[in-house]
């Protein structure tokens, strides 16, 4: 009797999931095309061509999910209702805000307070929610709320950008994101409308700044909506402290805070959380602690403070170099080497599937723990009893590698299109790759083609250099073979 032999299916880069699609058969389609209408067709092929673009790439997704996002922003910002004075703005100014909002960064070009209306303002609010929680995130959330099940693929994409483990819990998921974030970002908003209130400001805009604040500070966008910013409340605690607080979560990650809501004792923790943790308390330790070393005898800074007011703009500082954006000093006032540590802590940026930006401090963690076994001699590389694959090794040094020469190459081309100097343009640079929003004055003075430079850099920074290499790979599928290993000589 014959057997059938079943042949295994060829292996391939991408998830089967993505492979499963509901096309209608081409024949089908052709006999139907004779009687559809033709916008029905032209439609058609438009998702057919979009299918094909991106549809087997969960990358590539990502990217055209923000690009789309970007677009609608700018279009509705260069409007004249976006504008105080009822005129549109530069072009690139529009889309130089709405990148920066979607990528929680914060950088500008305009005034926020001073150029934008309040229809302005609700749009940069807009893209500020919904880049934080990215947009695919946000779009399944959405779902989930008007009570549509969410598609396979949607699923998937959720379950990696959230490191769920299993596919059926992506929906719970998503509803503890959504309930946390509108928690976190009431809380602030219901601790600082009372003192805005309380200094003046009438209930209608006291209302408004704080639910600007707390979305913005929750998502690390850095927007504010005052001419001055937080200046003039740099010594009030009460609007400080809930703003800080707000940027701090926000930057650990959603993984994280999903981790710490199910189990506050560190036994429960998985490795990232643990990494994540340990290395964001050392990163705040140690960058406050350098801040205010630099920082303390410099007279246009901290110099003239209090002891009190001194350490909370040290602890201020730390956190918002990393990941929030705002500022109580101006940067081009302090010292060299202290824009230089702030360029450091810019780099490395918060945590993993968070709302700040820069490598990670996971990424940093990894490479730092390689050293070490590398120092000892060790084989592996093991973290709280827990030993490290090497393929994740490789894609630290892959997103350290790939940052930098983004860096390089950003910063040399704001520098020949400006004409600015290395400090500054490096500065500008690393704070909008790692969208932290930062800024030494450069952006308002670019012309066009740096603030779509910059624009570029900020997409890049916010999806990920992974994200981005991956999207645009000619080659998705595995090789099958391997070649003889030979060990070249390093160092």
């Amino acid at each position: 009797m014959n057997k059938i032999v079943r042949q295994p299916p060829k292996p391939e880069d991408h998830s089967t999931l993505f492979k499963i699609k509901e096309r209608v058969p081409q024949t089908v389609m052709k006999e139907a095309d004779q009687d559809a209408h033709p916008l029905q067709t032209l439609l058609y092929r438009f998702r057919e061509l979009v299918d094909q673009s991106v549809g087997n790439s969960s990358s590539r997704i990502a990217i055209a999910a923000f690009v789309l996002v970007i677009s609608a922003l700018s279009s509705l910002l260069y409007t004249p209702w976006a504008s105080q004075d009822g005129h549109s703005v530069a072009l690139h100014d529009a889309v130089f805000t709405a990148t920066s909002a979607v990528t929680v960064t914060g950088l500008t070009t305009v005034s926020t307070a001073d150029q934008w209306s309040t229809f302005g303002h609700l749009v940069i609010l807009v893209g500020a929610q919904v880049g934080g929680l990215g947009t695919l995130t946000f779009t399944s959330i959405l779902a989930l709320i008007v009570g549509k099940k969410l598609g396979l693929r949607s699923k998937i994409i959720a379950q990696e950008t959230l490191n769920i483990g299993r596919l059926g819990e992506v929906g719970s998921v998503l509803r503890t994101v959504a309930f946390t974030s509108i928690t976190i970002e009431a809380f602030i908003a219901a601790t600082l409308i009372p003192r805005f209130i309380f200094l003046g400001e009438p209930l209608s805009q006291a209302t408004w700044h704080g639910v600007f604040y707390a979305i913005s500070a929750f998502n690390n966008a850095g927007f504010t909506p005052h001419t001055d910013g937080l200046v003039p409340y740099s010594h009030d605690l009460w609007v400080i402290t809930p703003i800080a607080l707000g940027v701090f979560i926000g930057s650990l990650g959603f993984p994280v805070i999903l981790a710490l809501r199910k189990n506050l004792h560190y036994r429960g923790w998985n490795l990232n959380a643990k990494l994540t943790l340990l290395g964001t308390f050392l990163l705040f330790m140690m960058g406050s602690l350098a801040w205010l070393v630099l920082e303390w005898n410099n007279p246009k800074t901290i110099g003239s403070m209090t002891l009190a007011d001194k350490l909370l703009n040290g602890i201020f500082a730390s956190v918002m170099t990393r990941s929030g954006g705002f500022n109580l000093v101006e940067m081009s006032d302090m010292n060299p080497v202290t824009m230089l540590l702030t360029d450091v802590l810019m780099f490395v940026g918060g945590g993993s599937a968070s709302t700040a930006g820069g490598i990670k401090v996971t990424t940093l963690a990894v490479v730092f723990l390689a050293i070490l076994a590398e120092a000892r001699g060790d084989q592996f590389v093991v973290a709280f009893r827990r030993t490290i694959p090497d393929a994740v090794l490789r894609i630290a040094i892959t997103v350290i590698m790939m940052s930098s020469v983004f860096v390089l190459l950003g910063t040399a081309a704001i520098m020949l299109i400006s004409g600015a100097s290395l400090d500054k343009s490096l500065f500008e640079v690393i704070s909008a790759y790692a969208t932290c929003g930062l800024s030494s004055g450069l952006s308002p003075d670019l012309p066009a083609a740096g603030a779509y430079v910059l624009s570029l850099l900020m997409l890049i920074g916010r999806v990920g250099t992974v994200t981005v290499a991956t999207g645009l790979a000619l080659r998705s599928r595995r090789r099958l073979y391997k070649f003889p290993e030979e060990r070249p000589i390093i160092g």
